[in-house]
């Protein structure tokens, strides 16, 4: 198969979140509703920018990047649910790592939900390792109690 990566367009907000939705959807045993909607994603370009997978024109996978200083901050990693597994979420990480060593970064950071208990070993694979926690945002009301775990990698110079 052969895969596309591109930055996104702002126009294709829509399509962004309902890719989000789908791939979040299994943390759905502890917090209601979407993860996100048209209008967040639009806001998130405000501040940083998705990275997209594709095959063909199916959008398949994506990943918010945010320049922080010398630091970026990475979000949103998500893939259609039927493509998870596939290493598709591994290349976007490191497109988006890329992407912050081009902006001159020196790490990148990310937060996980502590009941997520997939998620750091996922990330440590990829280098990353957690740094502290976080209580979860007040104003998302969940099911059961959790907090967000902190992790951070260090980038090198960018792959040639």
């Amino acid at each position: 198969m052969a895969f596309s990566l591109r930055k996104a367009d702002p126009a294709e907000a829509e399509a962004i979140a309902g890719l989000i939705n789908r791939a979040f959807a299994v943390e759905r045993f502890f917090i209601d509703g979407d993860r996100t909607n048209r209008e967040e994603v639009l806001e998130l370009f405000r501040t940083g920018t998705f990275l997209l997978t594709e095959d063909g024109n199916l959008l398949v996978g994506c990943v918010y990047i945010e320049r922080r200083e010398k630091r970026a901050y990475l979000g949103l990693l998500s893939i259609e649910p039927a493509r998870q597994r596939s290493g598709l979420g591994s290349r976007l990480m490191a497109a988006a790592e890329d992407q912050a060593r081009q902006w001159g970064c020196h790490a990148v950071d990310l937060r996980v939900v502590s009941l997520r208990q997939e998620l750091p070993g996922f990330y440590r694979s990829l280098g990353y390792a957690e740094n502290g926690t976080e209580p979860f945002p007040p104003e998302a009301a969940t099911k059961l109690p959790c907090h967000l775990v902190r992790m951070s990698k260090p980038l090198g110079e960018p792959r040639r």
